[in-house]
């Protein structure tokens, strides 16, 4: 069942494209039909600089199983990493 419901927020970072690295503006997330995992839905998030075009995208698709394993992931890393170290905030005060 799609549940047309989708996060968009914006992002501050880089991705990698076809053509290389580009920065990044927004995210949106969704569970839906992936367009190329083998599952009958999953958790699809995509990375995107839509001032740039559609080819400043990275799109992952994602079990449910393996979203909530990134999310444990990302919230240990940055429990590990001094505060702040990650922030856009530290680059400007360094």
């Amino acid at each position: 069942m799609c549940t047309y419901l989708t996060e968009k927020f914006a992002i501050d970072g880089s991705g990698k494209g076809a053509r290389g690295y580009f920065p990044l503006s927004e995210a949106m997330v969704y569970v839906d039909h992936p367009q190329h995992a083998p599952y009958e839905h999953t958790v699809n998030i995509d990375f995107l600089n839509p001032a740039q075009g559609p080819s400043a995208r990275v799109a992952v698709e994602l079990t449910e199983e393996s979203a909530l394993a990134l999310i444990e992931a990302v919230r240990l890393a940055l429990d590990l990493a001094p505060p702040g170290l990650a922030s856009a905030s530290a680059d400007a005060a360094g």
